[in-house]
């Protein structure tokens, strides 16, 4: 093979991940000296859609809260009111052969007779504490015995994939559906289940339309696609790819905070300081025949003798005829998720769903895998302390890491904008 001719370059602002916070950055520094670097071959990072015949499916249920008003303007503007669904959030959790009004811990009134008052024996004789040592403890404390172990920490183990004492108590922050006795016995008299995702928009095309929205307002020319970070030089200020060298002002990076410490050469403090996560696998299934229940959204599932943790319903959400179900299985970030664990995962996923009762005679037309990986990180007490330390050092070289992975936090779409546009008014 010849020698390969390596191309160097110097950038203002160099961004790492054409995902939507990387995408939000260049939006806002369009006018200016900007290059992206993604290494998939197509831009969006997890918010990526498939349209294949009747169905669409995204990487996972990407639905939008936005809580802004200029964003929410932002999203209806990029599309015609005919391409685009305004949908009151309607989410259950099937609990013991029934369908029970999310969050769990509002709605005990739904349960069996003998089980509410379990729950409201316990919410009485529950040992609130000033602070809490762990994510389990703050559950027990707030909610007693009985929700926490019929719903909470049952479903959350299904999601995080670890033991819910490694989590710091704020590991899911405005994101957690908190309520007091008071609310609980409220809403056994009137329903009130408002949360931060009430309501929600949501492509029919599927999230994809709103990368291709942030991409419109950028040059295609300064977004590479495939082109894979090897090394980062944060003293140099220079980013090695396969092919390139780019010097850097500033730096973005948008990528996993584990994997962007591996490539400045850091890994030494990821064994001081590990950072774990869950991955998921999603399959994504079209039937078909409609669903037998038309006007659910999503649906949790706590048990353990089920699969999977949620399983969401495209078809009732953009009013398509065949059922469209997104199914989510979390694992842990060690483990290694074959081709035959994703065959075994689809045969079990059916079998539930007919043992639900989600589906009957429904016959299979089409499928797709995905693996998420990070999925949801692990926030602990070390990771929050490390996380915030190393940003402060890292923009000390004018480099600075955004959304969910980059800050390895728990957060929305709309959140991983405002932050890239936090950021590029800070610099």
């Amino acid at each position: 093979m010849g020698k390969i001719n390596r191309c160097e370059r110097k950038i203002k602002y160099l961004i790492l991940g054409a995902g939507v916070s990387g995408l939000s950055f260049a939006n806002n520094v369009r006018n200016q000296d900007y290059l992206i670097l993604e290494k998939n071959s197509e831009p969006g990072g997890y918010c990526r859609s498939t349209v294949r015949g009747d169905y669409v499916w995204d990487y996972a249920g990407h639905f939008f809260h936005f809580s802004r008003p200029d964003l929410k303007k932002r999203f209806r503007e990029v599309l015609q009111s005919d391409d685009i669904v305004y949908r009151q959030k309607n989410t259950k959790i099937f609990y013991n052969g029934q369908y029970v009004d999310y969050p769990f811990q509002k709605n005990i009134h739904q349960l069996e007779k003998q089980e509410m008052i379990e729950c409201l024996c316990d919410l009485f004789e529950k040992h609130e504490k000033e602070n809490y040592d762990s994510f389990l403890d703050m559950l027990y404390g707030k909610f007693g015995v009985s929700i926490t172990e019929k719903f909470l920490k049952p479903y959350n183990e299904k999601l995080y994939a670890c033991n819910l004492n490694l989590l710091d108590v704020e590991a899911m922050g405005r994101f957690f559906p908190y309520a007091n006795l008071s609310e609980i016995i409220q809403n056994m008299r009137k329903s009130n289940n408002d949360s931060y995702n009430n309501d929600f928009l949501y492509p029919k095309e599927g999230a994809a339309v709103f990368v291709r929205h942030l991409l419109n307002g950028l040059n295609p020319d300064l977004v590479h696609l495939g082109e894979e970070v090897r090394s980062i030089d944060i003293d140099q200020k220079t980013v090695v790819t396969e092919s390139n060298t780019y010097h850097y002002d500033y730096l973005i990076s948008s990528l996993p905070l584990n994997c962007f410490i591996r490539l400045i050469g850091k890994e030494n403090l990821l064994e001081e300081h590990p950072l774990s996560f869950n991955q998921v696998l999603v399959l994504n299934l079209g039937f078909d025949k409609p669903s037998i229940d038309r006007d659910i959204h999503w649906i949790y599932i706590p048990s353990p003798d089920t699969n999977f943790y949620r399983a969401g319903f495209y078809n009732n959400i953009i009013g398509s005829e065949k059922l469209s179900m997104y199914i989510e299985i979390g694992y842990g970030m060690e483990e290694i998720i074959t081709s035959e664990i994703i065959e075994q995962q689809l045969e079990q996923t059916l079998d539930n769903l007919h043992r639900l009762g989600i589906i009957q005679d429904h016959k299979l037309v089409d499928w797709q895998a995905l693996v998420m990986s990070p999925a949801y990180v692990h926030i602990t007490k070390d990771s929050n302390q490390f996380v915030k330390q190393l940003m402060n050092e890292l923009s000390e070289h004018q480099i600075y890491t955004i959304g969910r992975y980059g800050q390895w936090k728990y957060c929305s779409i709309e959140d991983c904008m405002v932050d890239a546009a936090e950021v590029s008014k800070r610099i």
